[in-house]
């Protein structure tokens, strides 16, 4: 619009003509810097770029209320027992000579536990379809396994008590036989000493037993659970 200025001017008359013109041809750079500035510093024109979605809120992961699995390790024969509450879970493997306690968490069918005092053993399965299939690590050695749900009296059982000074920890595992009866084996240790233990009464898993000379009244997984998380 500053170049148009000047040329209606030198059509109105020539005695203004050229004075305006010298005056429009200071002027006009002036004004295209400042036309120019203005765009510049004027803010970008407005886009229609749409906002991003919220991500879809993250569901809480499902939980197992209540599961119990028993079962051989394979290629080992030793048994391992698992159970879930509310999402918490523990574990033991046991072939009567070697024993290990596991504790930790299952989330949407999967499950994680780590040795409570043998460091680097752990505990990976699967849960679904009536059973738990993975894999148990003990002492650097480690072997797959298939545990099928279990009902009372098979299953975890456990035994605490203070023998001569020292803490006498029991601990068996109870699997039903398909041929007939249960299968059990079991193991104790009275401060870090291995020692053998009885069997349980099939019939009635939480009677009193006697273990290296100390009476103890082993308890199922719903008794130990929580203390040992």
């Amino acid at each position: 619009m500053s170049r148009l200025g000047p040329v209606i001017t030198l059509t109105a008359g020539a005695v203004l003509a050229l004075g305006l013109g010298v005056a429009s041809t200071i002027a006009t750079p002036a004004a295209e810097e400042t036309a120019a500035s203005t765009a510049a510093e004027a803010p970008p024109a407005e886009q229609n770029t749409a906002a991003p979605e919220p991500s879809p809120s993250q569901t809480a992961p499902k939980r197992i209320a209540k599961a119990d699995y028993g079962g051989r390790v394979k290629g080992n024969g030793a048994l391992i027992a698992i159970s879930v509450r509310n999402g918490k879970a523990i574990g033991y493997f046991c072939d009567g000579k070697t024993e290990a306690w596991f504790k930790g968490s299952e989330a949407d069918g999967e499950l994680q536990l780590k040795g409570v005092a043998n460091a680097g053993s752990k505990v990976t399965a699967e849960l679904g379809g009536g059973r738990a299939e993975g894999w148990v690590s003990v002492g650097g050695k480690k072997w797959d396994f298939t545990a099928p749900t279990v009902v009372k009296p098979s299953g975890l059982y456990r035994a605490t008590a203070i023998v001569r000074g020292a803490k006498l920890r029991a601990g068996w595992i109870v699997v039903k036989n398909p041929n007939g009866g249960y299968y059990q084996v079991g193991a104790a240790l009275v401060g870090e000493e291995l020692v053998g233990v009885p069997p349980l009464d099939s019939a009635q898993p939480t009677a009193p037993v006697t273990v290296d000379g100390a009476t103890v009244t082993p308890q199922d997984v719903d008794g130990f659970i929580e203390e040992m998380q």
